[in-house]
Protein backbone atom coordinates (compact mmCIF):
# COMPACT_ATOMS: atom_id res chain seq x y z
CA UNK A 1 0.00 0.00 0.00
CA UNK A 2 1.34 3.37 -0.94
CA UNK A 3 2.11 5.90 1.66
CA UNK A 4 0.27 8.26 3.09
CA UNK A 5 2.38 10.93 2.18
CA UNK A 6 2.84 10.20 -1.20
CA UNK A 7 -1.18 9.52 -1.40
CA UNK A 8 -1.09 13.12 0.17
CA UNK A 9 0.97 14.61 -2.26
CA UNK A 10 -0.65 12.88 -5.72
CA UNK A 11 -4.03 14.03 -4.06
CA UNK A 12 -2.83 17.58 -3.67
CA UNK A 13 -1.47 17.68 -7.31
CA UNK A 14 -4.69 16.62 -8.18
CA UNK A 15 -6.36 19.35 -6.94
CA UNK A 16 -3.77 21.91 -8.32
CA UNK A 17 -3.82 20.66 -12.05
CA UNK A 18 -8.26 20.44 -11.67
CA UNK A 19 -8.11 24.40 -10.83
CA UNK A 20 -5.53 25.28 -13.41
CA UNK A 21 -7.59 23.61 -16.60
CA UNK A 22 -10.84 24.77 -15.02
CA UNK A 23 -12.35 21.62 -14.06
CA UNK A 24 -14.37 23.05 -10.83
CA UNK A 25 -16.38 25.54 -13.07
CA UNK A 26 -19.82 25.25 -14.30
CA UNK A 27 -18.99 24.89 -17.52
CA UNK A 28 -15.84 24.33 -19.64
CA UNK A 29 -14.31 27.59 -20.30
CA UNK A 30 -17.40 29.76 -20.43
CA UNK A 31 -19.41 27.17 -22.39
CA UNK A 32 -22.65 25.24 -21.00
CA UNK A 33 -20.98 21.98 -21.21
CA UNK A 34 -19.59 20.10 -18.51
CA UNK A 35 -15.79 18.97 -18.50
CA UNK A 36 -17.55 14.99 -18.93
CA UNK A 37 -19.70 15.83 -21.68
CA UNK A 38 -16.96 18.24 -23.55
CA UNK A 39 -14.87 14.72 -23.66
CA UNK A 40 -18.45 13.01 -25.09
CA UNK A 41 -18.51 15.65 -27.77
CA UNK A 42 -15.10 14.96 -28.69
CA UNK A 43 -14.97 11.33 -28.76
CA UNK A 44 -18.00 11.65 -31.11
CA UNK A 45 -16.20 14.44 -32.86
CA UNK A 46 -13.27 11.89 -34.01
CA UNK A 47 -15.29 9.12 -35.66
CA UNK A 48 -18.71 9.31 -38.17
CA UNK A 49 -20.18 7.08 -35.50
CA UNK A 50 -19.91 4.78 -32.42
CA UNK A 51 -22.04 2.33 -30.75
CA UNK A 52 -23.60 3.80 -27.26
CA UNK A 53 -21.66 1.02 -25.47
CA UNK A 54 -18.94 1.28 -27.24
CA UNK A 55 -18.80 4.66 -26.13
CA UNK A 56 -19.53 4.24 -22.68
CA UNK A 57 -16.53 1.58 -22.70
CA UNK A 58 -14.30 4.03 -24.38
CA UNK A 59 -14.95 6.36 -21.51
CA UNK A 60 -15.04 4.42 -18.68
CA UNK A 61 -18.21 6.33 -16.98
CA UNK A 62 -22.40 4.95 -15.92
CA UNK A 63 -24.44 4.10 -18.76
CA UNK A 64 -27.53 5.99 -17.08
CA UNK A 65 -25.11 8.94 -16.98
CA UNK A 66 -23.80 8.48 -20.44
CA UNK A 67 -27.64 8.01 -21.34
CA UNK A 68 -28.59 11.64 -19.52
CA UNK A 69 -25.93 13.17 -21.67
CA UNK A 70 -27.33 11.80 -24.79
CA UNK A 71 -30.53 12.68 -24.25
CA UNK A 72 -29.58 16.12 -23.29
CA UNK A 73 -27.52 16.42 -26.29
CA UNK A 74 -30.71 14.84 -28.51
CA UNK A 75 -32.76 17.92 -26.92
CA UNK A 76 -30.66 20.27 -27.70
CA UNK A 77 -29.82 18.80 -31.51
CA UNK A 78 -26.32 17.78 -31.13
CA UNK A 79 -26.47 14.11 -31.76
CA UNK A 80 -28.85 12.08 -33.36
CA UNK A 81 -29.04 8.62 -31.68
CA UNK A 82 -30.93 4.76 -34.07
CA UNK A 83 -30.53 1.69 -34.22
CA UNK A 84 -27.43 0.06 -36.12
CA UNK A 85 -28.49 -0.63 -40.12
CA UNK A 86 -27.28 -4.47 -39.31
CA UNK A 87 -28.44 -4.98 -35.74
CA UNK A 88 -31.65 -3.35 -34.19
CA UNK A 89 -30.45 -4.40 -30.60
CA UNK A 90 -27.76 -1.88 -30.91
CA UNK A 91 -27.46 1.51 -30.68
CA UNK A 92 -25.04 4.07 -32.41
CA UNK A 93 -25.29 7.61 -31.92
CA UNK A 94 -23.50 10.76 -33.94
CA UNK A 95 -23.07 14.47 -34.49
CA UNK A 96 -25.61 16.49 -36.34
CA UNK A 97 -23.78 19.76 -38.00
CA UNK A 98 -24.78 21.48 -35.24
CA UNK A 99 -23.35 19.08 -32.96
CA UNK A 100 -19.80 19.53 -34.77
CA UNK A 101 -20.42 23.58 -34.82
CA UNK A 102 -20.66 23.33 -30.49
CA UNK A 103 -17.67 21.17 -30.36
CA UNK A 104 -15.38 23.49 -32.35
CA UNK A 105 -16.28 26.23 -30.12
CA UNK A 106 -15.02 23.87 -27.07
CA UNK A 107 -12.26 22.99 -28.98
CA UNK A 108 -11.00 26.52 -30.39
CA UNK A 109 -11.24 27.92 -26.62
CA UNK A 110 -9.33 24.74 -25.48
CA UNK A 111 -6.38 25.62 -27.89
CA UNK A 112 -6.69 28.97 -27.17
CA UNK A 113 -6.63 28.39 -22.93
CA UNK A 114 -3.69 26.01 -23.63
CA UNK A 115 -1.89 28.24 -25.69
CA UNK A 116 -1.97 30.94 -22.55
CA UNK A 117 -0.85 28.39 -20.35
CA UNK A 118 2.18 27.51 -21.91
CA UNK A 119 3.09 31.38 -22.68
CA UNK A 120 4.67 32.11 -19.42
CA UNK A 121 7.12 28.63 -20.21
CA UNK A 122 10.29 29.36 -22.23
CA UNK A 123 11.52 26.38 -24.95
CA UNK A 124 12.40 23.94 -22.63
CA UNK A 125 10.13 24.51 -19.81
CA UNK A 126 7.24 23.57 -21.99
CA UNK A 127 9.40 20.82 -23.75
CA UNK A 128 10.03 19.74 -19.73
CA UNK A 129 6.62 20.27 -19.17
CA UNK A 130 5.18 17.74 -22.01
CA UNK A 131 7.82 15.42 -21.07
CA UNK A 132 6.64 15.12 -17.48
CA UNK A 133 3.35 15.13 -18.37
CA UNK A 134 4.44 11.62 -20.77
CA UNK A 135 6.09 10.25 -18.16
CA UNK A 136 2.98 10.59 -15.48
CA UNK A 137 0.66 9.08 -18.61
CA UNK A 138 3.19 5.82 -19.06
CA UNK A 139 3.96 5.60 -15.38
CA UNK A 140 -0.27 5.35 -15.18
CA UNK A 141 -0.34 2.75 -18.09
CA UNK A 142 -2.04 5.60 -20.53
CA UNK A 143 0.60 5.84 -22.81
CA UNK A 144 1.84 3.89 -25.79
CA UNK A 145 5.66 3.22 -25.35
CA UNK A 146 7.88 6.42 -27.44
CA UNK A 147 8.23 6.73 -31.43
CA UNK A 148 11.49 8.81 -30.90
CA UNK A 149 14.73 7.76 -28.87
CA UNK A 150 17.49 9.96 -29.03
CA UNK A 151 21.47 9.02 -28.36
CA UNK A 152 23.75 11.53 -27.71
CA UNK A 153 26.70 11.91 -25.65
CA UNK A 154 25.83 13.32 -21.67
CA UNK A 155 25.10 17.05 -20.96
CA UNK A 156 26.67 18.40 -17.95
CA UNK A 157 25.33 16.86 -14.43
CA UNK A 158 23.87 13.44 -16.55
CA UNK A 159 27.30 11.49 -15.18
CA UNK A 160 25.61 12.12 -11.84
CA UNK A 161 22.28 11.08 -13.38
CA UNK A 162 23.73 7.59 -14.23
CA UNK A 163 25.44 7.28 -10.72
CA UNK A 164 21.38 8.20 -8.80
CA UNK A 165 19.34 5.72 -11.22
CA UNK A 166 21.94 3.01 -10.51
CA UNK A 167 21.54 3.84 -6.87
CA UNK A 168 18.31 3.48 -6.91
CA UNK A 169 18.73 0.09 -7.87
CA UNK A 170 20.48 -0.91 -4.99
CA UNK A 171 23.29 1.01 -2.48
CA UNK A 172 26.42 -1.63 -3.92
CA UNK A 173 25.32 -0.48 -7.44
CA UNK A 174 25.26 2.99 -6.81
CA UNK A 175 29.57 2.75 -5.14
CA UNK A 176 30.16 0.79 -8.31
CA UNK A 177 28.74 3.07 -10.53
CA UNK A 178 30.05 5.90 -9.03
CA UNK A 179 33.84 4.23 -9.27
CA UNK A 180 33.10 3.77 -12.60
CA UNK A 181 32.33 7.33 -13.88
CA UNK A 182 34.78 8.46 -11.89
CA UNK A 183 37.27 6.97 -13.58
CA UNK A 184 35.77 7.56 -16.76
CA UNK A 185 35.69 11.21 -15.78
CA UNK A 186 39.28 11.77 -14.92
CA UNK A 187 41.05 9.21 -17.46
CA UNK A 188 39.34 11.59 -20.30
CA UNK A 189 40.83 8.57 -22.77
CA UNK A 190 39.44 9.56 -26.53
CA UNK A 191 38.91 6.30 -27.43
CA UNK A 192 35.89 5.85 -24.45
CA UNK A 193 32.73 7.41 -24.50
CA UNK A 194 29.06 7.27 -22.19
CA UNK A 195 25.56 7.17 -24.43
CA UNK A 196 22.66 8.72 -23.10
CA UNK A 197 18.96 7.31 -24.42
CA UNK A 198 16.26 10.80 -24.75
CA UNK A 199 13.01 10.59 -24.33
CA UNK A 200 11.07 13.88 -24.82
CA UNK A 201 14.08 15.90 -23.51
CA UNK A 202 14.39 13.89 -20.64
CA UNK A 203 17.54 10.76 -19.86
CA UNK A 204 15.84 7.14 -20.12
CA UNK A 205 19.05 5.33 -20.68
CA UNK A 206 22.66 5.07 -20.30
CA UNK A 207 25.53 2.83 -21.40
CA UNK A 208 29.35 3.13 -21.63
CA UNK A 209 31.85 1.94 -23.54
CA UNK A 210 35.57 1.70 -21.92
CA UNK A 211 38.90 0.31 -22.38
CA UNK A 212 39.87 -2.52 -20.36
CA UNK A 213 43.20 -2.31 -18.83
CA UNK A 214 43.09 -5.32 -17.21
CA UNK A 215 42.35 -7.30 -20.51
CA UNK A 216 45.01 -5.80 -22.81
CA UNK A 217 44.76 -2.49 -25.08
CA UNK A 218 42.38 -4.40 -28.01
CA UNK A 219 39.53 -5.38 -25.48
CA UNK A 220 36.89 -2.88 -24.55
CA UNK A 221 33.78 -3.24 -21.90
CA UNK A 222 30.51 -2.25 -21.97
CA UNK A 223 29.16 -0.85 -18.44
CA UNK A 224 26.36 0.19 -16.49
CA UNK A 225 23.82 -0.27 -19.55
CA UNK A 226 20.48 0.99 -18.00
CA UNK A 227 16.79 1.64 -19.17
CA UNK A 228 14.29 3.36 -16.98
CA UNK A 229 11.15 0.80 -16.37
CA UNK A 230 9.06 3.22 -17.96
CA UNK A 231 9.97 2.61 -21.60
CA UNK A 232 11.52 -0.78 -21.47
CA UNK A 233 10.27 -2.78 -24.52
CA UNK A 234 10.90 0.00 -27.24
CA UNK A 235 14.01 -1.01 -28.21
CA UNK A 236 16.28 0.86 -26.22
CA UNK A 237 18.36 -1.00 -24.74
CA UNK A 238 19.36 -2.75 -27.92
CA UNK A 239 20.02 0.50 -29.55
CA UNK A 240 22.71 1.63 -26.64
CA UNK A 241 24.73 -2.02 -27.14
CA UNK A 242 24.79 -1.57 -31.10
CA UNK A 243 26.00 2.34 -30.20
CA UNK A 244 28.80 0.57 -28.20
CA UNK A 245 29.84 -2.03 -30.11
CA UNK A 246 30.42 0.97 -33.11
CA UNK A 247 32.44 2.83 -30.64
CA UNK A 248 34.20 0.31 -29.81
CA UNK A 249 35.03 -0.63 -33.72
CA UNK A 250 35.33 3.22 -34.61
CA UNK A 251 38.15 3.42 -31.95
CA UNK A 252 40.30 0.23 -32.93
CA UNK A 253 39.26 -2.05 -30.29
CA UNK A 254 38.98 -5.73 -31.57
CA UNK A 255 36.72 -7.14 -28.74
CA UNK A 256 33.78 -5.56 -26.61
CA UNK A 257 32.72 -7.42 -23.04
CA UNK A 258 30.21 -6.83 -20.86
CA UNK A 259 28.93 -9.12 -17.75
CA UNK A 260 24.97 -9.57 -17.41
CA UNK A 261 23.28 -12.72 -15.44
CA UNK A 262 22.08 -15.47 -17.54
CA UNK A 263 18.37 -15.15 -18.46
CA UNK A 264 18.11 -11.55 -17.12
CA UNK A 265 16.90 -9.12 -19.76
CA UNK A 266 20.39 -7.16 -20.66
CA UNK A 267 21.99 -11.29 -21.44
CA UNK A 268 19.03 -11.12 -24.20
CA UNK A 269 19.74 -8.06 -25.77
CA UNK A 270 23.62 -8.64 -25.68
CA UNK A 271 22.93 -11.88 -27.21
CA UNK A 272 20.84 -10.52 -30.18
CA UNK A 273 23.86 -8.01 -30.71
CA UNK A 274 25.82 -10.97 -31.22
CA UNK A 275 27.69 -11.66 -28.12
CA UNK A 276 28.60 -14.55 -27.09
CA UNK A 277 28.26 -16.08 -23.35
CA UNK A 278 32.12 -17.46 -22.42
CA UNK A 279 33.64 -17.95 -18.52
CA UNK A 280 33.83 -13.69 -18.10
CA UNK A 281 30.53 -13.15 -18.98
CA UNK A 282 29.96 -11.93 -22.55
CA UNK A 283 31.84 -10.72 -25.72
CA UNK A 284 31.64 -9.56 -29.34
CA UNK A 285 34.47 -9.69 -31.48
CA UNK A 286 35.45 -8.57 -34.72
Amino acid sequence: MPEAGVVAQVRAFNRFYTRVIGVLEAGVLGTPYSLTEARVLFELAERDEIGVSELRQLLGIDAGYLSRILGRFASDGLVVREAARDDARRQIVRLTPQGRTAYGRIDDEQVRATEHLLEPLDEDGRRRLVGAMDRIRRALGDAPLPRTVVLRGPTPGELGWIIARHGAQSAPQEVVAARIVADFAFRADPREAAWMAEVDGEPVGCALCLADAGAGAATARLELLLVEPAVRGAGIGSRLVRECVRSARSAGFERLTAHAPAGSAAARILERAGFEADRQGWTRSW
